[in-house]
């Protein structure tokens, strides 16, 4: 078994989920490339954009960008990894909220996650 690419030194992407910030959507939690430091939006979020980066760029490991969190888990088996401490900083800021950003979520953001498709 090969050991995922993990690079302990690269910074995270941003405060919040690249691909929501470009297109002007928001997130539930966030998540965090081990390997390139893309930080996107968990599989709870309406775009998954996490799992999404991983599938498209062969970096299964992803590590939580929650403020408290420090998990890992591993795409490639659906399970939980030891990873290494990975460069600062090591979660959004305290006081961004979750979900986010604010200013973007919409008044029905709860309705919104309970209807999605899995």
């Amino acid at each position: 078994m090969t050991t995922p690419s993990i690079d302990p030194a690269v910074p995270p992407s941003g405060p919040g989920c690249l691909d929501c910030d470009n297109t002007g959507g928001w997130w539930f939690h966030l998540r965090r490339c081990a390997a390139c430091g893309h930080v996107g939006c968990c599989d709870d979020s309406l775009s998954r954009h996490a799992s999404a980066h991983a599938a498209q760029s062969g970096h299964p490991i992803i590590q939580s960008f929650e403020p408290g969190e420090d998990w890992f888990w591993d795409y490639s088996t659906n399970d939980y990894y030891d990873g290494p401490e990975l460069a600062s900083p090591r979660s959004h800021p305290a006081e961004q909220s979750t979900p986010g950003p604010s200013d973007r979520l919409p008044f029905d953001w709860m309705e919104q996650l309970r209807g999605r498709t899995t």
